[in-house]
């Protein structure tokens, strides 16, 4: 039968672990702090290698025969546009004798409208003095062109009122001649037409008025016009600062470097689904945290207190070796060296009470590579390892990383501590080593967390079941008169099997191991 706890222990979880994301991504900050850095000087170096060009500015003021005080920049608007024109850039290069097309010089230039009638034409060009001689070409360029515009407009304009107010007069000369033509005296009907023609002659008058001065006004319109339109702040070369430049440009890459670095370090913590919390790689491998150690001796304050953590965990470890029945193992993950050096600390405090053999089973010569010293204790390989003496106390060391031999472990030590470093093995790994050792039937007294988050305040004990217990506490019946663990060959594989002392007599039953309860891709334990 399937037991609920696990399925309702997998619906709490949440689908994105907040806190095990945060503390993912701040124990990758060397991959987050390098790409900042790198931002910072690519940013640095871009603007030192590529320096702006040479530039120059000027303002000008232009005049709108049709300005209004609630304009919304319609017309500055179109002044720039028409400031982009190959007509304006023509006649600039016009004047300054140049032979460069105005296509590939429009490019060089731009025109920003700043108010309603505010203008600022920036320029680059080879030299300080080349770009302000272009912004003086093109603001003189600009104003001839905005001058001649207007003029021509207030012609037309004018042109076309005096054309009406002529018109207009040949046909009040008309009226003027009817009304001559009539008798003084006549018939009623007559001195109405006349009343009539009267009536006619004084709007036709009125309208002549009014025509010969709305074309006075644009003629008179069009110097204002002119003269509004001016320079009013001399072209000058722009100075850029090397150094503001520089640090806006490392500022605007380390923040692009620091972004991108944060946004891969979290996903690559969750594509790569390693967990780092206590309480994570407590119930992914079935057994409770008894310790942590740094990976490292940290900094100079900070080496007392490893020193005494790691002075309390080699004797708690050395009372469960001495106070346990079976031969204990140390397997590791991710950890060897800080595992090589927790097993000779350990051998060395069990060495205090008789002779100790320490198994090494980790890859490389971590153990076993090293001249012994003086009075400590054997160090062997699993090649080389042998059956000891009765009274000798022998200490396994392991790895339970990806290539493991699962039926070698049973030789090292039929009882295990996990030596796991945060952070390296994945969840479905972790699952894995659990289910092997369970397999194995090889119980875990606990796990030793190397190099942990020192903010990680979750709780690394497991109190969900008594096989946690069992698991973590439980002695295994005897496997043998006597103890002891069977000798390995070349690979770690046994000589010999172990046999019960007596045909006759009957074991002793152990008691039942229960498999860590960890989910799996297809199937949960049962």
């Amino acid at each position: 039968m399937t037991t609920s706890t696990q399925g309702e222990s997998a619906a709490a979880a949440p689908l994105l672990d907040l806190q095990a994301l945060a503390v993912a991504v701040r124990r990758r900050r060397r991959l987050w702090c390098s790409l900042a850095l790198l931002g910072l000087l690519i940013g640095a170096a871009t603007a030192v290698l590529l320096l702006p060009r040479p530039a120059a500015m000027t303002k000008v003021l232009v005049a709108h025969q049709e300005d209004q005080p609630n304009d919304t920049g319609t017309l500055i608007r179109t002044d720039v546009e028409l400031l982009g024109t190959t007509r304006i850039a023509a006649q600039a290069l016009h004047s300054l004798k140049s032979s460069e097309k105005p296509e590939d010089f429009m490019p060089d230039y731009r025109g920003t409208g700043l108010t309603n009638n505010l203008l600022r034409i920036d320029v680059t060009g080879d030299s300080d003095a080349q770009a302000v001689a272009r912004a003086k070409a093109l603001a003189d360029a600009f104003i001839a062109d905005h001058v001649r515009r207007m003029r021509e407009a207030a012609q037309a304009e004018s042109k076309t009122l005096l054309g009406q107010r002529d018109r207009m007069q040949g046909e009040l000369a008309q009226v003027n001649k009817e009304i001559g033509g009539r008798s003084p005296k006549g018939d009623p009907k007559e001195s109405a037409s006349t009343e009539s023609l009267f009536a006619r002659r004084a709007e036709l008058t009125s309208r002549i008025s009014d025509f010969g001065q709305r074309a006075e006004e644009a003629r008179i319109g069009t110097p204002k016009v002119v003269s509004g339109t001016q320079i009013v702040d001399a072209p000058r070369a722009v100075r850029h600062s090397l150094p503001k430049t520089v640090a806006t440009d490392a500022a605007i890459g380390l923040a692009l470097g620091l972004v991108l670095g944060l946004a891969v370090a979290a996903v690559g913590a969750v594509v790569a689904d390693r967990p780092v919390l206590r309480r994570d790689i407590a119930a992914n491998l079935g057994a409770s945290v008894l310790a942590e150690l740094p990976r490292r001796s940290g900094r100079r304050w900070q080496r007392r207190r490893t020193r005494a953590a790691r002075e309390r965990l080699t004797a708690t470890l050395a009372r469960t070796v001495r106070g346990s029945e079976e031969p204990v193992s140390l397997l590791e993950l991710g950890c060897a060296h800080s595992t090589s050096l927790l097993a000779r600390d350990l051998a060395g405090a069990l060495a205090a009470e008789g002779p100790v053999v320490v198994v090494d089973g980790l890859p490389g010569p971590q153990l076993a590579g090293r001249r012994p010293k003086p009075g400590g204790p054997t160090v062997v390989s699993g090649e080389c390892a042998a059956a000891g003496a009765p009274d000798e106390l022998r200490l396994g060391v392991g790895s339970v990383a990806p290539g493991t031999a699962w039926t070698d472990l049973q030789y090292l030590g039929t009882r295990t501590v996990l030596v796991v470093r945060a952070g390296h093995g994945s969840t479905a790994w972790l699952h894995t080593v659990a289910r092997q050792l369970a397999d194995q039937r090889i119980p875990v007294i606990g796990v030793v967390l190397i190099d942990p988050d020192p903010r990680d305040r979750t709780d690394g004990t497991l109190w969900d079941g008594l096989h946690i217990a069992l698991r973590g506490r439980g002695e295994r019946s005897a496997r043998q008169n006597g103890g002891g663990t069977p000798p390995a060959t070349a690979g770690g594989t046994p000589t010999h099997a172990v046999k019960a002392v007596g045909e006759g007599r009957r074991r002793t039953e152990r008691q039942p191991l229960w498999a860590a309860r960890v989910p799996d891709n297809e199937q949960e334990a049962r």
